[in-house]
């Protein structure tokens, strides 16, 4: 019969593998597939970005996508 992993081990991989993770997009060394890995650990984990609770989310969002005038889809409003 095979040993399973005790929960104190998988919760210390888990936080191993959130630090690496970290560490490598905060350094800028990132590769695609790291921040690929990242956003599919945060999906799994059920952490979810909400604008109208974190700030950063929302700054983010204004700075990256363009705003559009009401009633004028498509044509983006300048800033």
């Amino acid at each position: 019969m095979k040993s399973r992993a005790s929960t104190d081990v998988l919760a210390s991989l888990h936080s191993e593998i959130a630090n690496e993770l970290r560490n490598r997009i905060a350094s800028g060394e990132a590769s695609s597939a790291d921040i690929s890995n990242a956003i599919k650990f945060l999906k799994d984990n059920g952490i979810e970005a909400d604008p109208d609770v974190n700030t950063d989310v929302q700054s983010l969002a204004e700075r990256t996508f363009p705003s559009f005038a009401e009633g004028e889809e498509g044509v983006p409003v300048s800033h």
